[in-house]
């Protein structure tokens, strides 16, 4: 039997409260329906005794505390899924927005997911090449993975986010059932103009399912989004055998909408007014990402947000480092000097990284060669540092050679085209060249073997060996 209820006891925001409401649940949906016809869809956030609390998707405006009836669906919010959805473009809440109208859905989805069972996880393994050379060499993206990419606020990330959505690609055989799930919480019209026509121009819209929730949307919308890519990306995972690639920009639009909706319900703040469950909120958006036993498919997260003043303190950026494997960190400074993409090779670090690259996977010297290029960068900005007193001329002859090696890692490895799509080989090959630049002794990371197999003084014309291991 359905029930209607007729009025509404109280309107606050995009809130409004219903007495005498029995046998809800949390989470579960409603349609409030409006005197002149039209329908709004909100969902119970709240509960006391018999007392609810729904949070409306299209705002309250023009609603009646006499005449609007609510029915309640029996359901929480659940998102049609079919093979169809690639290549689509929906809003926040998963409704088409590309004019290609419904899907035909082959199984709808609560969107709030299940959590995966720890014993039914697959440890991640192998890596998806991205073509930028700071990332596939240094924080290796691993099948599986959550690495989050941190960001300035007017820094290139949404540029990087369209260059990995369009290079990236599984880099073995099964790389065939690749796609990307891409959603965009809090973006201006121009950037989604420019995520949508980015991806169509390039031709990789065919492979991509696109989730836009614009800066005008309401923040119900906005916190809904994640779940609803989320869902898709498990669908297209567990249920197709796909490898699923999730970018989610921005995750700190999503963070202030969740505080936004916090405090209309009069929570208790937590740091800098976020409620006090966004770790666990964010643990749960995140923690979706893995393999499972018995599944061919995968889910790999790359959730970009921009830190508030650059500060890596702040509680969006600090409590994702604590859940997720690892970050890439984007430099303000690299990016004032033209580099792109402007990538903190010291405080960025993928912690899934070892278990993924090297022989079998990319090549046997990728390992030591990371970890030589993060030590020599290093000593570059202890010798940068000491020129900054006593001025670069007075340096000993090493110091100097670190400081030029500085000045070409950033300008010939770190930087390259937006457009530039680079293999494994190359990039690695690049490192060695760089590090050839310094003298053999100091390069105290890799052994005897590897050095003559690659190691190229100046003057050296013979071409390190480049066959994959």
């Amino acid at each position: 039997m359905i029930i209607e209820h007729v009025g509404l006891q109280d309107i606050s925001g995009s809130l409004v409260v219903l007495d005498g409401v029995t046998d809800a649940t949390f989470e579960e949906i409603v349609e409030l329906r409006l005197e002149n016809g039209t329908t709004r869809t909100g969902r119970i956030v709240q509960i006391d005794g018999d007392r609810v609390v729904i949070q409306v998707f299209e705002g309250t405006r023009s609603l009646s505390l006499t005449n609007t009836r609510t029915v309640l669906t029996g359901h929480p919010m659940e998102l049609a899924l079919s093979p169809e959805i690639l290549g689509r473009i929906f809003d926040g809440a998963g409704r088409p927005k590309d004019g290609l109208g419904e899907i035909f859905p082959e199984v709808s989805r609560d969107v709030n997911g299940l959590p995966i069972n720890p014993v039914s996880r697959v440890y991640p393994r192998n890596y998806i090449s991205t073509g930028i050379s700071s990332i596939d060499c240094l924080c290796t993206l691993i099948r599986g993975q959550k690495l989050p990419i941190f960001s300035g606020s007017g820094m290139k990330h949404n540029e990087l986010a369209v260059q990995i959505v369009r290079q990236a690609k599984i880099a073995d055989e099964e790389g065939a059932d690749f796609a990307i799930v891409f959603a965009a919480m809090g973006v201006k019209n121009d950037v989604a103009d420019y995520f949508r026509r980015s991806f169509e121009s390039t031709g990789v819209l065919e492979r991509v399912v696109m989730f836009l929730n614009l800066s005008n949307d309401p923040i119900i919308e906005r916190t809904i989004t994640p779940l609803c890519a989320l869902t898709a990306a498990e669908y297209l995972a567990f249920d197709k055998g796909m490898h699923i690639l999730v970018v989610m920009t921005d995750m700190t639009s999503y963070c202030e909408a969740l505080r936004e909706f916090s405090s209309s319900k009069g929570e208790i703040p937590g740091r800098k007014g976020y409620p006090g469950y966004l770790y666990s909120n964010l643990a749960a958006l995140y923690e979706r990402a893995g393999m499972i036993k018995g599944k061919k498919g995968s889910v790999t997260q790359i959730p970009i947000l921009t830190m508030p003043n650059d500060d890596i303190t702040h509680p969006v950026p600090d409590l994702t480092g604590y859940i997720t494997e690892g970050q890439i960190v984007l430099d303000r400074s690299l990016d004032g000097l033209g580099i792109y993409p402007p990538v903190s090779v010291l405080p960025s670090l993928s912690r899934l990284m070892k278990d993924g690259i090297g022989e079998g996977y990319t090549r046997a010297d990728h390992a030591p060669l990371s970890n030589q290029l993060f030590a020599a960068y290093a000593k570059v900005q202890d010798a940068r540092a000491l020129a900054s007193v006593i001025g670069e001329d007075e340096l000993s002859p090493t110091d100097k050679k670190y400081i030029e090696f500085g000045r070409r890692f950033e300008n010939r490895f770190l930087s390259q085209r937006s457009t530039e799509n680079r293999t494994i080989e190359q990039t690695l090959n690049l490192g060695w060249e760089l590090l050839s630049t310094l003298p053999r002794e100091e390069l105290d990371r890799v052994d005897d073997d590897l050095l003559d197999k690659y190691y190229r003084p100046a003057g050296d014309t013979a071409a390190p060996e480049t066959t994959a291991e």
